[in-house]
């Protein structure tokens, strides 16, 4: 088989606020997604400048680091890229600046999947909150409106149309993935994040996950899973409105045409 005919990776998109945002929510199911051959492309809006209490550290050399810590935990991943968008820590608004950059990057990496913070969850950081509510409305219905950020298209990024969401953190989930078999890896992600996990080590995280298998399997629910809320939004290609009509009208065709092979006055006039 040609390389023009291989077929192409599924995409994924994982929109968040901070680096560790990602490793502490959907770690597992990132990596498991990146085993079943999906193309995941990481988009953080801020790059943690002020996630430190540490005063000598300047917020452009933390930003340096976290984004150092960012790669190196999606390399654990198998991530295929990270895209900085490096506002600043604590002050992400909800405007048409940050949503226009959303639809961009949207509307280059053509996910089918977007991974997001859930921003209606209630008391949570504001950032959070900001990203999970501008991300959404990136990809519904803003990435896939040619007449909103046309700008874009007009240079060459097409409008695009997400199929699903699945937003994390969510209050009442109604969506989990079993990462069993990706604890090790999510671990070794979330400790690429020095600057964030430095008052714990492997056996304390490793005591802290084993007690929410515990209250998991309890309240039966799956032990080694990841929650989300989950949004879809249909196919990822509908067809255009008029290869629509067009296919409603020769179905209909059809249909005449065997209404008139069955119907014997219909072919004694046509005879």
């Amino acid at each position: 088989m040609s390389e023009d005919n291989e077929p192409q990776p599924r995409r994924a998109l994982v929109v968040m606020a901070h680096p560790d945002d990602i490793e502490f929510t959907c770690g597992g199911t990132v990596a498991q997604l990146a085993d079943d051959g999906w193309e995941v492309t990481f988009c953080l809006v801020t790059s943690g400048d002020k996630g430190s209490k540490d005063e000598s550290l300047a917020p452009s050399d933390l930003a340096a680091l976290r984004e150092a810590e960012q790669e190196a935990a999606a390399a654990e991943l198998g991530v295929h890229r990270c895209i900085f968008l490096r506002w600043p820590d604590g002050f992400v608004e909800d405007g048409p600046e940050l949503r226009g950059a959303l639809v961009r990057v949207v509307r280059e990496v053509r996910p089918e999947l977007l991974i997001t913070w859930d921003g209606y969850r209630g008391f949570n950081h504001r950032d959070h909150r900001t990203v999970g509510i501008a991300a959404l409305d990136a990809v519904f219905p803003l990435s896939r409106n040619p007449h909103t950020y046309a700008e874009q298209v007009s240079g060459g990024l097409e409008p695009h149309r997400v199929n699903s969401v699945l937003l994390a953190g969510a209050r009442e989930p109604d969506y989990w993935v079993d990462v069993s078999d990706q604890l090790e890896r999510r671990v070794d992600s979330l400790f690429r994040h020095a600057t964030q996990v430095q008052a714990m080590n492997r056996e304390e995280m490793a005591k802290r996950m084993a007690e929410r298998q515990r209250r998991a399997a309890a309240e039966g629910r799956v032990p080694w899973a990841e929650s989300f809320r989950r949004l879809t939004f249909g196919g990822v290609s509908r067809p255009r409105r008029a290869a629509a009509l067009a296919a409603l009208k020769k179905e209909r065709e059809q249909a005449e045409q065997e209404a008139s092979e069955q119907d014997p006055v219909a072919q004694e006039a046509a005879s």
